[in-house]
């Protein structure tokens, strides 16, 4: 039986979660800027719990971003680690489709436009679609201006609106949903469900391959010689 880890820390919140035996175990806890601290000790804790060790891993699932930088730079760093120690694969899961994930799991949203708070005026933007219990991205992941922000085309029904995103810009955006919830993070309970749909489709890879997906197209780069 699959044994999977998935963990979480692009935004402020730091989660990890288990599935071992075909039951899941998380741990979540909103602590900006202490994730580099308490990530690993929340990785061990929840193993001690479930009564697993590392070897018993299948595959290791992250939030791969979009969010802060530090943040999915941290969980990048600490997956690799595992992953490359134990000569296992990785599942990179976008954390706006996490945010949907969550949403379906919390609120029963079959349609979610999500958002994360990219700071400099700008929202990290994904409209999501359930299929089959697992939502499904219906257009593409932009980094842009709130009143950009628009559903797919063709988008027809009720969209409930979740993260951050419009926490801080709801009036600014030019969407109706059918409820909000601006204050969500991202949860490593709803990153493993997707990871579990992304191994059962062969998706898995190699642990060199766990990249940032930051969406804004310079990120810490050196400026140009004058």
């Amino acid at each position: 039986m699959t044994t999977l880890l998935a963990l979480d820390t692009a935004t402020e919140a730091c989660s990890v979660a288990l599935l071992h035996e075909g039951r899941v175990l998380s741990h979540y806890e909103v602590i900006p800027r202490l994730h580099a601290q308490r990530l690993l000790p929340m990785i061990h804790e929840l193993l001690a719990q479930a009564g697993v060790g590392l070897g018993a891993l299948d595959a290791i699932a992250f939030g791969r971003g979009p969010g802060a930088f530090t943040g999915v730079r941290i969980a990048i760093g600490v997956v690799q680690g595992l992953a490359f120690a134990l000569d296992r694969p990785i599942l990179p899961v976008s954390n706006l489709a996490v945010l949907a994930q969550r949403a379906l799991r919390e609120h029963g949203a079959l349609q979610v436009a999500a958002a994360i708070d990219a700071r400099m005026d700008e929202v990290y933007w994904g409209c999501y679609q359930a299929q089959d219990g697992e939502m499904r991205l219906a257009g593409l992941e932009a980094v842009l201006a709130p009143e950009q922000a628009s559903l797919p085309r063709g988008a027809t029904g009720d969209w409930f609106a979740a993260g951050t995103g419009w926490g801080t810009y709801a009036s600014r955006i030019a969407v109706q949903p059918h409820g909000v919830d601006g204050g969500m993070l991202p949860h490593a309970e709803d990153l493993l469900r997707l990871a579990t749909f992304a191994w059962a489709r062969g998706e898995a890879l190699p642990a060199d391959q766990a990249q940032p997906v930051y969406l804004r197209d310079k990120v810490a780069t050196p400026k140009a010689a004058p």
